[in-house]
């Protein structure tokens, strides 16, 4: 989604050479190193979505829009895996383009103010329409804090991944507990991500930087990133060394053969996870979660939608804000982390904006390092 207010870009990027692509707003870097195809994985990464600056001091490097002709219905049975298995979505489709996945209306919607859930859901009793449900069952969950819990319940308790799951801290490597879920549900046969997973992007495909290359980290021009980043990859490396040594059966050895295919799932893990309170029962909890569909939905710190848990039948929704006018052919796009530093989204995501939206304030200032050492500081005032 544009914003009608402009969000300054500087005009320096944060890799020197490295080419960025698809950029609606702000960076976005697609890594030219690959650990090697995953025929598994086909589908291409998740893309930032914030409107242009009129100013040519803080014009991002000229990438052509993508047009209309270039984004394709994706294959039926995108739908079909989804459908047979309760997920529904309503007055949107789904498109691939150039640069991945996206979710975009099919149809105009007017702004909708009306009492629809209860005021314990929403205060002010304004709820815009429903585009996505998604049912629990089709999400892959962990829950951030002792006792830990996951969903659904795929592991057998004598399996060895629940010991390697139960090995981490539930609060600091909750990215390596999801991606040794997500291994095991592709190993699970009849499992819904066996089948999802085809559309889950590659390793060349997924902009998270875990998956850069030295040289990659080399021509970053932030060097506490690419430090912090050289961290991240040999801690998951060092995890893969210690549970996928030469000693383990085979039923561990087959998920991850090799060290790539494990931090490959460590940065979908990183890249699609989305954190949510729920309630399960009389369980109230903070998980991570890997959910389907909702992940294909692009960023925006000006989003037109937001996600809401559906207690009575453990659902996730998507819904469009209060308000909110839809035009056919609208890109419907959430925020994917608010009151977060900027390195934090090139690290998990593979672009960055100068401008950070803080709840719902307008008013956005941030440092930007230029190349050269100089820095320069833009401030936005949104009404």
């Amino acid at each position: 989604m544009a914003s009608s207010f402009p969000l300054y870009q500087p005009t320096h990027t944060i890799f020197s050479n490295t080419q960025f692509k698809g950029s609606r707003g702000g960076f976005f870097w697609r890594t030219s190193y690959s650990f090697g195809s995953l025929t598994e994985n086909k589908a291409r990464p998740i893309k930032s979505s914030v409107a242009t600056s009129p100013f040519p001091l803080f014009q991002p490097p000229h990438v052509e829009e993508e047009s209309s002709s270039e984004l394709e219905p994706v294959d039926p049975d995108f739908y079909k895996i989804g459908y047979v298995r309760s997920m529904r979505a309503y007055g949107v489709q789904f498109k691939e383009g150039p640069d991945g996945f996206g979710v975009y209306a099919s149809k105009d919607v007017e702004p909708l103010r009306r009492a629809r859930l209860s005021t314990n859901d929403f205060p002010n009793d304004e709820v815009g329409q429903v585009i996505m449900e998604i049912p629990l069952e089709l999400m892959l969950t962990i829950s951030k804090k002792l006792p830990w819990m996951f969903f659904p319940d795929i592991i057998p308790l004598d399996h060895p991944i629940f010991d390697i799951i139960n090995s981490t801290n539930p609060e600091t490597d909750w990215d390596l507990r999801l991606a040794c879920l997500l291994l095991f549900a592709f190993d699970c046969e009849g499992n819904f991500w066996q089948l999802y997973g085809d559309f889950l992007p590659s390793a060349d495909e997924c902009t998270n930087l875990l998956l850069a290359s030295e040289e990659e980290l080399l021509e970053l021009q932030d060097p506490n990133l690419a430090s912090t980043i050289r961290k991240q990859q040999q801690r998951a490396l060092e995890f893969w060394q210690n549970n996928w040594h030469s000693d383990v059966p085979l039923k561990i050895k087959r998920l991850a053969r090799d060290p790539q295919r494990f931090i490959w799932a460590v940065s979908i893990a990183q890249s699609r996870c989305i954190n949510m309170q729920t309630r399960i029962g009389a369980l109230t909890q903070e998980a991570n979660m890997l959910i389907p569909y909702a992940d294909m939905l692009n960023h925006s710190f000006e989003p037109n939608c937001f996600f809401h848990w559906r207690f009575k039948d453990r659902m996730l929704e998507v819904l469009i804000n209060a308000g909110q006018r839809i035009r056919k052919g609208d890109e419907m796009t959430v925020n994917y982390m608010s009151s977060q530093k900027n390195d934090m989204y090139m690290q998990r995501y593979g672009f960055s904006s100068p401008v950070i939206h803080t709840n719902a304030r307008k008013i956005d200032t941030l440092e930007v390092s230029l190349i050269g050492g100089l820095t320069a500081t833009t401030k936005s005032v949104h009404k």
